[in-house]
């Protein structure tokens, strides 16, 4: 999630504009909470399901 859109209850304000201290401490939060997989695309996670199930599809036929 991206503080873009986000509206701060305290002054009103987008929080990406770091307005008041508590647009600034969400802020921060949100932005140490982006993970490994914050900065892919949808179409991108898409792409990376369809290669681990052809993967996985591909290890059960050498299998058996």
């Amino acid at each position: 999630m991206t503080c873009d859109r986000l509206v701060c209850a305290n002054c009103a304000a987008p929080v990406s504009e770091g307005r008041c201290p508590v647009c600034r401490a969400s802020r921060e939060r949100l932005q140490q909470q982006e993970g490994v997989f914050a900065g892919l695309t949808p179409a991108t996670l898409v792409a990376l399901l369809v290669a681990l199930v052809a993967v996985a599809i591909l290890a059960r036929g050498f299998a058996g």
